[in-house]
């Protein structure tokens, strides 16, 4: 068979996609909350400027066009931090949309219109209330008082130049005739995008095709042209899916952070969000650096990620089970690397920066042992193979590499005293 792309036609039959039809999106944008959202989780470090501007340069590089840098309301540093981060974005010309939250208060208005007037970059206010009746009942809030003190802040804003985004928290629990007077009067006065919250992680993807269909109604009752974003919570697991779903259903952005951090189990995490538009079509970005930019939030949050995780987790591309490891060598030992990283995975390692790695274990066979041989400079011997896979069988789990070097060792030693 020829080694063309045209050879590959039919080697993986998608059930996912109609005759081949890619995913149905229309234009939209990613909006990276890592700084915001992300650092509300109780359990993560708040980053030193230095690790937030690298988390901003790799969110830029990625291709994702904004970013919420922050509360700026929520002290001295935080201030400093967002306006040190939108003058690198502005000194860097990098290509991202920086934006700052707050509540709908004029109080936290203010720090965002101030670091807009004192850099000359254009800001989008992220201003948020809860709109839940079960948020309204423990705040004792009236909807004339939500009402009220939304359109202040918003006017405010817009008085003061900046782009504003009405938030509705747990809009997936919300009343359609609370949310219709809400979005009516936020758009009435001057908000441009209105962001459709799954804050506790409530919904599931019928619930998030019912809510944007609403919203858009509304928008279009409106008259006027507005965005919609949406922003989830991953409490029943369904972050990922529900925001695939949200923009099939027509949101014009969608939120996550790296990882997923955030609070309770976390946001949308939006590595996995980059990974699945690639995997069906929907982008073709560079996403190379994209485990880079998650170990990076990691590593400045100081936030382990599991061995599991999709991706960037140390298992997504090792495998120890001898027939998973055979296919992948036999795809290896014909110098295609593209084989070798679909015929046993979903995720094609390479396109995002990773490789397929091969392991011995008590469920190995002999050509894991020979492959690592091989690979690690040792003589492919088959009695040393041997030896070693069976200290591999008698093990209670997979071995380390320096395990495996101390067999080998063990075998020298036992041959060189013909014992």
């Amino acid at each position: 068979m020829q080694r063309g792309d045209t050879s590959r036609e039919g080697l993986v039959y998608d059930w996912n996609r109609e005759q081949g039809a890619p995913r149905t999106i229309g234009e939209f944008d990613l909006f990276d909350e890592s700084l915001r959202d992300g650092l509300q989780s109780p359990s993560v470090a708040d980053p030193s400027i230095e690790d937030k501007i690298r988390i901003v340069e790799l969110i830029a590089a990625l291709g994702i066009h904004a970013a919420d840098l922050g509360l700026p309301c929520a002290g001295p540093r935080a201030f400093a931090d967002v306006k040190a981060l939108v003058e690198h974005i502005r000194d860097q010309k990098l290509p991202l949309e920086p934006a700052a939250a707050g509540r709908t208060v004029v109080s936290d208005m203010v720090p965002i219109a101030e670091i807009q007037q004192q850099t000359g970059v254009q800001m989008s206010a992220y201003a948020f209330i809860g709109s839940s009746p079960i948020r309204q009942f423990a705040e004792g809030w009236t909807l004339e008082k939500m009402r009220k003190t939304s359109v202040e802040a918003i006017e405010f804003a817009v008085k003061e130049g900046l782009n504003v985004c009405y938030v509705t928290e747990d809009t997936t629990r919300s009343a359609p005739e609370t949310l219709r007077e809400l979005f009516l009067a936020a758009i009435e006065h001057g908000a441009s995008r209105l962001c459709v919250c799954d804050t506790v992680g409530h919904a599931t993807p019928d619930g998030v095709r019912r809510l944007i269909a609403f919203t858009k109604e509304v928008i279009a009752e409106s008259g006027a042209d507005v965005k919609i974003d949406w922003h989830g919570h991953n409490d029943r697991g369904l972050a990922v899916i529900n925001s695939l779903v949200a923009l099939e259903a027509g949101a014009h952005r969608v939120h996550g952070t790296a990882a997923g951090i955030g609070e309770r189990v976390g946001n949308t995490a939006i590595d996995q969000v980059l990974v699945n538009l690639k995997i069906d079509g929907v982008i073709d970005w560079d996403l190379t650096r994209l485990v880079e930019f998650v170990e990076t939030v990691a590593r400045a949050t100081q936030v382990e990620i599991p061995i599991n995780y999709p991706l960037v987790g140390a298992d997504a591309f090792r495998t120890a089970t001898g027939v998973h490891a055979a296919a992948i060598i036999k795809a290896k030992r014909r110098n295609d690397d593209w084989l070798a990283d679909r015929v046993y995975s979903a995720v094609p390692a390479g396109e995002f920066g990773r490789g397929q790695r091969i392991d011995v274990g008590p469920m190995s066979g002999m050509s894991n042992v020979l492959y690592w041989l091989e690979q690690n400079g040792e003589p492919t011997d088959e009695e040393l193979a041997r030896f070693v896979l069976d200290r591999a069988k008698s093990s209670p789990r997979t071995l380390t590499d320096d395990e495996i070097r101390a067999a080998v060792s063990d075998y020298r030693t036992l041959s060189n005293t013909g014992s």
